[in-house]
């Protein structure tokens, strides 16, 4: 058995989406690969999954990320927003 147990980092208040088992938790319980946020209230973190879909949404239809002349539509063309 170890002496010291490793931590996740975070604070009380602070709500996550855990993506392993679906479910909302305050202070980070499981590891940050499988959790998004942190968001500052619970009911955010409960809409994690909606959130992100609307910025997935947004992104794949922001045009500063589709280089339509180098590579066909839609591909990227290795450009970010950055390089626009």
């Amino acid at each position: 058995m170890a002496l010291f147990r490793k931590r996740a980092a975070g604070r009380p208040g602070e709500w996550y989406y855990c993506l392993e088992h679906g479910t909302v938790e305050e202070g980070p319980q499981c590891p940050a690969k499988n959790r998004l946020g942190p968001y500052p209230s619970r009911q955010e973190a409960e809409n994690a999954m909606n959130t992100a879909a609307e910025r997935n949404q947004s992104w794949e239809n922001d045009p500063r990320w589709h280089d339509k002349g180098e590579g066909g539509e839609g591909d990227g063309g290795g450009k970010g927003p950055a390089a626009a």
